[in-house]
């Protein structure tokens, strides 16, 4: 099943792109990815501490279950962020969207960190959270209809597998690195009780940098090359879409989305279950000392980043559908052998490997969905389908760790849990895997 009918494998050459350029938008791509991440991940990091200051209750379980709620809340958003900032992108440009949209990330995180509590001024504090949070899930939707192409838009053919892991997987490392760091940093300086009192505020406070740092990156960056050419050309059988999303959801392309969520939403899944939900795991169900949970989270991240380039790079050499099949069975097997061992793990080295274990499957199974998504939409629409697609895919894959927390009921629960939902969205990602079309090469 095919629904692409032609095929583009220019190189830059052909655009006249020199290898300045390249990395220049390489290194944005990652960085403005990483950087939005790195805002995200935040959350996750004092899940806890937000659950029992803003969304207050007897049962451990379903205060978690809040908190990763106004996560889901915020890749909810993203969608309407997707649609928003990748039809600006593909009718004004790559640059232009990623500027606004990660300077927007940066200032909506910043002031989660000023909010008052539930204690201070009763349920009104969480009703500020979560509209924080959805402005917040708007802005990162534009995050990646930008960063998501212009990376890919720049390199050549040969690299466009290992660019796709860089930005997707390696992006989320490198944010989850970054968020590790300041988490490392801020509990030894507000440790004990003194972290749930200003510690998670300096937390989110850290979210600034983002847009300060993107700012100065972004700088130097020049629009992508498709992009550029494509304006230039203006031909009459490509025009430049005045409604890039309601061309996405055409007759011609909505069949393209619709199975492009069957990879998406195990690959979103696949994350959200694995690195997303290891601080949590370390911290509830492990008893891990907040120092150490940090070395780990940050080893983990390392080790995201190094799975992503890796099958990202592998889908060049053996094919998109081909990788897709091999993690979608590795994952389906391994998963739930790999949480019920971090469970029952004791030490400190057996945890380390669970969940360094955890986070390379985790990440391998998206790494090369970006490049995917890129190769089934052509450049007049590219961001905006690339965007929703994604954004789509992942609102359903981040929803899943509330689902867990809520269908575990207790604590001793979410390791079979976790288990168990991964079988089911593994067997999703599987038979997508079978139903999509080879894309290698696929970029018009």
């Amino acid at each position: 099943m095919s629904i692409m009918t032609s095929t583009n494998t220019t190189g830059t050459s052909h655009f006249g792109v020199n290898r300045r350029q390249m990395v220049t938008a390489s290194v944005a791509s990652l960085l403005g990815w990483s950087l939005d991440l790195f805002d995200l991940f935040i959350l996750l990091y004092v899940a806890p501490e937000i659950g029992k200051l803003f969304f207050p209750t007897s049962i451990p379980t379903l205060s978690l279950a809040a908190v990763y709620a106004s996560f889901a809340v915020t890749l909810l958003m993203r969608p309407v962020g997707s649609g928003l900032f990748g039809s600006y992108a593909d009718r004004k440009g790559r640059k232009k969207a990623m500027i606004i949209a990660v300077t927007g990330v940066g200032i909506s995180t910043a002031l989660l960190g000023t909010l008052p509590t539930v204690g201070q001024i009763g349920v009104s504090a969480a009703i500020m959270f979560l509209i924080l949070r959805l402005v917040q899930g708007v802005f990162v939707g534009g995050v990646v209809a930008s960063t998501h192409t212009i990376g890919t838009e720049t390199v050549p053919p040969k690299w466009r597998g290992l660019m796709s892991g860089l930005i997707g997987g390696g992006g989320a490392g490198l944010g989850a690195l970054m968020a590790s760091i300041v988490y490392y940093i801020v509990s030894a300086a507000f440790p004990g009780p003194e972290f749930s009192g200003w510690g998670w505020r300096f937390m989110f406070f850290a979210g600034i940098l983002s847009s300060i740092l993107g700012l100065f990156v972004f700088k130097s960056l020049e629009e992508s090359p498709a992009w550029m050419q494509l304006q230039q050309a203006k031909k009459t059988d490509a025009p430049v879409k005045k409604a890039p999303v309601r061309e996405v959801f055409s007759g011609q392309y909505l069949p393209v989305v619709l199975v492009n969520l069957m990879i998406v939403i195990g690959g979103g899944t696949a994350y959200y279950l694995t690195s997303g939900y290891l601080p949590t795991f370390l911290k509830v169900i492990n008893k891990t000392p907040a120092g150490t949970a940090s070395i780990i989270l940050m080893a983990a991240s390392v080790v995201a980043i190094v799975s992503a380039v890796l099958i990202g790079n592998l889908s060049d050499y053996i094919g998109r559908k081909k990788t897709f099949m091999i993690m979608g069975v590795v994952d389906l097997i391994g998963l739930p052998l790999l949480y019920s061992g971090l469970a029952n793990a004791t030490t400190v080295s057996a945890i380390t490997f669970y969940a360094l274990a955890l986070a390379f499957l985790g990440n391998a199974a998206y790494a090369p969905i970006l490049i995917f998504l890129n190769e089934r939409f052509p450049t007049v629409i590219r961001s905006t389908g690339t965007g929703l697609s994604w954004n789509m895919g992942f609102a359903v894959g981040g929803m899943m760790p509330t689902f867990v927390s809520l269908a575990s009921g207790t604590t001793q629960n979410i390791p079979s849990t976790l288990g168990y939902f991964s079988v089911g969205v593994f067997v999703l990602y599987l038979i997508g895997s079978f139903v999509i079309p080879e894309t290698k090469g696929d970029f018009k």
